[in-house]
């Protein structure tokens, strides 16, 4: 099974994340978006596991996430990856205090442990909101990125850590949560 391991959000950001989706629609620009409900926080992408894989990883995550504390991120600004001439991915960013930063550090290292490779790149926290099929319309909406650059969509309240199984279809992807894991409160 296709799998990762992300934060989920709340309804309030999840809602904000939507208006913004469907304003930028409007440019007409040729995104495939992710729907409201499946925006995510991927801490670490782990490619197609078994089931006994997915047991020791949920092993992994509960000593990587003892001793942590529930926290908050602040979900703001808007941008594109990996830049505005050539954009494959559209993202809301995200910050908070190193908490975020540890726990994605702690699963890299829990899970590199049971052989999964190691991200060459450094982690930049963000929600992919849309990815680009083509450059049409990517001017236009562009202009529309730069108004929301420093917008705040809301806080999250990060209070545990989910597995989840990925199942690609044609109508997108369909997550189902394998297990999730608490943070202290």
């Amino acid at each position: 099974m296709r799998s990762f391991i992300a934060i989920e959000l709340e309804g309030p950001v999840r809602e904000s994340l939507s208006q913004l989706q469907e304003e930028l629609k409007s440019c007409g620009a040729d995104v495939r978006w992710v729907k409201p409900e499946n925006i995510h926080l991927t801490l670490k992408f782990l490619g197609n596991i078994s089931e006994e894989t997915a047991g020791s990883i949920v092993s992994v995550l509960e000593k990587c996430c003892t001793g942590v504390s529930a926290f908050d991120i602040e979900v703001s600004g808007v941008g594109v990856f990996p830049d505005t001439k050539s954009p494959r991915v559209l993202w809301a960013g995200i910050s908070g205090d190193g908490t975020l930063r540890e726990l994605q550090q702690k699963i890299e290292d829990g899970t590199a442990s049971l052989g999964f490779k190691r991200e060459n790149r450094k982690f930049v926290p963000h929600l992919t909101l849309g990815r680009f099929r083509s450059s049409g319309g990517k001017k236009i909406l562009a202009d529309k990125l730069e108004k929301h650059k420093d917008s705040s969509f809301g806080a999250v309240k990060v209070g545990s850590v989910v597995l989840m199984k990925s199942d690609l279809g044609p109508g997108g992807a369909t997550y189902t949560r394998i297990a999730e894991i608490p943070l202290q409160g």
